[in-house]
Formats: structure tokens, sequence, C-alpha cells
């Protein structure tokens, strides 16, 4: 099955991805217009969506929702400065989700 990709995120994030080819969605980063797009982005029925890490405390809202879906699978990528720790978060409760442990319990 074939899927495409989507990336959120500001226009230095995205257009990285755009050159590969990817659907780029470049928000500033402001909760209204981050969750606007996170909206459009499910509408479309991505299989993928990369979200940088400074705009996906603002998606989570959207996102969350699908958490237990198959897609799209949300994956959220530090960039330009230093991980707030939000990324480890998510992929925390994704693991949880699919062994049943919390991996990552420190």
């Amino acid at each position: 099955m074939e899927s495409k990709v989507a990336v959120l995120g500001g226009s230095d994030f995205v257009m990285a991805f755009s050159a590969l080819g990817l659907d780029g969605f470049a928000v500033e980063p402001k909760a209204e217009i981050v969750a606007e797009k996170a909206e459009e982005i499910l509408k479309q029925q991505y299989g993928l969506v990369v979200v940088a890490e400074n705009v996906a405390t603002m998606a989570d809202v959207v996102f969350s929702r699908t958490q237990k879906d198959a897609t799209p699978c949300v994956v959220v990528v530090p960039f330009m400065k230093e991980s707030e720790g939000f990324a480890i978060k998510l992929l925390g409760r994704q693991l949880k989700l699919a062994t049943g442990i919390d991996i990552l319990a420190s």
C-alpha cells in the first residue's frame, strides 16, 4: 500500500523535506495555525506525518485523536535547537501502545 508523507513545521524545516518530494506544510509556531494545518493533513489521509518538535505540542491535540489508528504514523523530529523532550515523550507513548510496557520509564 502506498501512502503520502506530510511534513509540518517552520519553513526551514519543511524546505529540507520538500526538496525530497514530500508534501510540506510550513507554519508559524502559533497554536491556532498549527492545529488548523494538522486538521488539513488529517483530512488528506497521509500515511506518515513528520512534525518539527517546536510545533509538535501545538499539533498534539489534533494528532492524539488518531493515536490508536494505524495511520497516520506521526513522527516528531527535533530541529535546529536542543530537544525539548517532547519527541521522546511521544515515542514512549507509542511504544507503550505497541507493547503495553512503558519501555522508556526511568
